[in-house]
């Protein structure tokens, strides 16, 4: 299953939303509006959009404008997490073009990621649901506590389970949890459907960055937009890294430990790839990601029997089994 057949049924309000995004980017100071729309332009898989734009289907009134400003907003977040990642980093690739950060500088980068927040903000200033904006802000709030726990955790060896699940939680889940309640709670949805759309979410991003930390380790440059391998040279210690540190022989558990120690001041080694997959992390991870996405899709058995829940359906499949 591809994106695009899933994508098809949403189309037009998706149209709208990248009308949107482009539109909400205008401004007069040229270096801010090619620095904000450069991440644009790249693309991306606009799953944050989709999630909001189906789940405001589930509501009892149409209140379309609101769910697409909701799918703007949310995207717009997302895209500035990704700008002030790239810093933070230091990458040069996104999507497979050159960072903000890599074509401008740092001080660029961190004002456009800034400048992306206020336009959602601005966005959404319209909404008048006091439990909306406490749920974005509770959200916001716990995914900067969770990139903080990751730049803690840099270079860490001994990093449990726990710890992992939790930082994941924050820096992916949380905001698929919330562009599906979010979507839901502006269109009127029901309190109860409400609720188990926000759990599909949460499971579903669970599921996504598992898939993603496992691609990290086996997909190639040009279809993951970046360098294979680059969570861990840049010390985000993942899940399958976490399982060989566990499970292999101490002879090769200290390869990864020595590379760990260095902090990143030393070269790469490349054996430290070949020993983690070797390890079996990358299957224990999939095998994870996919328990987390029958939990996602016994959240969907809970909702009406509409076309969306299906397509629901078919998006969390294709987050776990794809390759990019």
């Amino acid at each position: 299953m591809r994106l695009a057949s899933i994508y098809r049924h949403i189309k037009k309000d998706l149209e709208v939303v990248e009308d949107l995004l482009t539109q909400s980017m205008d401004t007069n100071l040229l270096e801010l509006r090619e620095s904000s729309t450069h991440l644009l332009r790249a693309g991306g898989k606009r799953m944050r959009p989709v999630f909001v734009l189906l789940s405001g289907r589930f509501g009892v009134t149409s209140n379309k404008q609101q769910v697409i400003d909701v799918a703007v907003a949310l995207e717009l977040i997302h895209m500035a997490t990704l700008v002030h990642d790239d810093v933070i980093d230091n990458a040069s690739l996104r999507r497979g073009q050159e960072t903000v950060k890599a074509r401008w500088d740092n001080r660029v980068a961190m004002y456009t990621g800034d400048y992306i927040i206020s336009r959602a903000l601005s966005i959404i200033s319209n909404i008048t649901i006091p439990q909306f904006h406490q749920e974005l802000s509770k959200s916001i709030s716990l995914m900067c506590r969770g990139e903080i726990d990751q730049i803690q955790d840099l270079y860490n060896p001994n990093l449990i389970l726990k710890q992992y699940l939790s930082r994941i939680k924050r820096k992916t889940a949380l905001l698929m949890s919330i562009s599906c309640y979010l979507g839901a709670l502006v269109s009127h949805a029901t309190p109860r459907i409400a609720r188990h759309l926000k759990r599909y979410g949460y499971y579903v991003g669970m599921a996504f960055q598992l898939t993603d930390d496992v691609l990290d380790f086996t997909g190639d440059e040009k279809t993951l937009g970046k360098p294979a391998g680059s969570d861990l040279k840049q010390g985000n210690v993942t899940l399958p890294v976490i399982y060989a540190l566990k499970n292999l022989p101490s002879e090769e558990r200290k390869v990864i430990e020595d590379f760990l120690a260095t902090k990143g001041r030393e070269p790469f080694n490349v054996d430290v790839l070949d020993l983690v997959i070797k390890a079996g992390g990358n299957e224990f991870t999939l095998d994870l990601s996919k328990q987390y996405l029958n939990k996602a899709l016994r959240e969907l058995e809970k909702l009406p029997s509409v076309h969306e829940q299906n397509l629901l359906k078919m998006l969390a499949e294709f987050i776990v089994g794809r390759n990019y």
